[in-house]
């Protein structure tokens, strides 16, 4: 692991952006999938991004992971400019940047056993390994993850595994190039509900052993709040709020975080307050000016419609994309900014 000051992160994204274009028929156009995302991850720390499905959460995990090109925008490892292309670079970000994939079903190769599968990635990034300090290093990795006795697991194949052992199986993959930073994107989706929390306290006892700067990202804002330190709200491309879990979770600052909250089960939650208006989430494709949210936004008015607004302050620490938090004498009456303001 770098030596580098603590102050610096370990991976930071400014102005993050990605713009597919089409073809055909829309040809000129493009969806905006990613559009201007800041995004810090330090050491030894959890940053959830959630948001719900076609947000753009798993495209800012394939960015960082340089699994696709970004079209502006700049990303910092360690400080350093992430720069270059081609088979080299992106094995010299692997080695740091590990990428853990949300099906553990259909990230392992099903005609492999575990021992080809994490020989593999040891030998690609510790090409040095041989005999007993190869052997040594698969048990330990196994060991890490929480399959023990490793014996017992080394030599078994996919579907001999439960989904949780899969997943851990994943995890061990991603660990073998020790990295600094790991990227879950949506690592406990596909699993049965009664062994999730062992997931998450996997990666946990993770970051706290191993100082490893870890982006979770879900729909989930429930399991956010119980395992990140900071939460990272993300709708049709953009921030809309961000700040220290227990603080976006316990007073939701922007309307869409609020349904978020609301719309998780909880038998002893409060009647919904708020009320979104019927309607999915707007086009992405060369997106109009304004909010986007003010479709469904209940305290949309004309000035949401029609600007789109930054990420205004809203307190330490934490900032929300709503007019409401604005000086402007036009902005809407949101009953979240009022008690900010108070």
């Amino acid at each position: 692991m770098s030596s580098t000051n603590d102050a610096v992160p370990a991976l930071e994204a400014r102005a993050l952006t990605k713009h597919f274009r089409l073809r055909g028929r829309s040809r000129g156009k493009a969806v905006h999938a990613v559009d201007g995302v800041d995004l810090r991850l330090d050491r030894g720390a959890v940053v959830a991004l959630v948001g719900e499905s076609g947000s753009g959460k798993s495209t800012i995990a394939k960015l960082l992971s340089l699994l696709i090109p970004r079209t502006s925008g700049e990303l910092l490892l360690d400080g350093d400019d992430v720069h270059g292309r081609g088979r080299r670079a992106f094995k010299r970000h692997a080695s740091r940047v590990q990428l853990i994939f949300q099906d553990p079903f259909a990230s392992l190769n099903p005609v492999h056993p575990v021992r080809y599968t994490l020989t593999r990635s040891l030998r690609i990034h510790h090409g040095s390994l041989r005999g007993e300090a190869l052997e040594a290093a698969l048990l330990e990795l196994l060991t890490r993850v929480q399959l023990t006795p490793p014996a017992r697991y080394i030599d078994k194949y996919p579907h001999e595994l439960s989904g949780g052992q899969r997943q851990r199986v994943a995890i061990a993959r991603s660990l073998a190039a020790d990295p600094e930073v790991l990227l879950a994107d949506e690592p406990i989706s596909m699993l049965d509900v009664s062994i999730r929390l062992g997931i998450l306290n996997l990666l946990k006892s993770l970051r706290d052993d191993a100082n490893i700067a870890i982006l979770y990202i879900t729909h989930d804002i429930a399991s956010a709040r119980y395992f990140a330190d900071r939460i990272m709200v993300m709708y049709a491309g953009q921030i809309v709020e961000s700040g220290p879990s227990e603080g976006v979770t316990q007073e939701p600052a922007h309307p869409y975080t609020r349904l978020l909250l609301e719309s998780a089960p909880d038998p002893d939650a409060p009647p919904r307050t708020t009320r979104a208006d019927a309607g999915e989430a707007p086009s992405l494709v060369s997106p109009a000016s304004g909010c986007r949210f003010a479709a469904r936004c209940p305290f949309a008015n004309e000035l949401c419609r029609s600007e789109t607004p930054d990420l205004f302050e809203v307190g330490e620490d934490r900032a929300a994309r709503c007019w409401g938090y604005s000086e402007r004498p036009d902005r809407p009456s949101v009953p979240l900014a009022q008690e900010v303001a108070s």
